[in-house]
This record gives C-alpha cells, sequence and structure tokens, in this order.
C-alpha cells in the first residue's frame, strides 16, 4: 500500500501510467487517473518517485528522454516502499 487513505497500490500507480494515451504528469493526476484525490499527502514524494521510475522504463524501451522530474529513485517492482 502506497496511499493508505485512499489504498492504493504501487501497482496501481503503475496502471495509471500505463493506462492512458495522456500520461499523468503529476501526482495530482495520477490519483484522478485513480478516480481519487490526495488526502494527508504523506504518499505523494512516494508517488513521484514510482511515476519516475516508471517514467524510466519507458525511456529505455522506446528511447524517449522525457524526463518527468529532475530526480530519479531506482524502485525495483518487487521492492516495498513506504513513508509512513
Amino acid at each position: 500500500i502506497v496511499c493508505s487513505c485512499n489504498v492504493l497500490t504501487d501497482h496501481d500507480v503503475r496502471s495509471a501510467m500505463s493506462g492512458t494515451d495522456d500520461l499523468p504528469r503529476t501526482a495530482h493526476q495520477v490519483y484522478g487517473c485513480l478516480g481519487c484525490r490526495v488526502e494527508c499527502g504523506r504518499c505523494v514524494a512516494t508517488i513521484r518517485k514510482i511515476m519516475d521510475t516508471a517514467q524510466e522504463g519507458c525511456d529505455r524501451g522506446c528511447g524517449s528522454r522525457l524526463s518527468l522530474s529532475a530526480t530519479h529513485v531506482a524502485i525495483q517492482p518487487d521492492q516495498a516502499v513506504a513513508t509512513l
């Protein structure tokens, strides 16, 4: 669980990143794609990291160098991520 308020998992975030032609650019847009909104905000940084990692995977796969942010943190798909 990445977001306890909305019960969102890292898989949910990755799905929001790949389930649309119009790639979400912010954590708030990811929430919107998932039909919810930011509650306490403690998970926004973690969601941002997952977004960056997903974009890096796309960059390697499609050759695009579009970056979502200046900071990139490698998170493995099976790695637990928590910011509590």
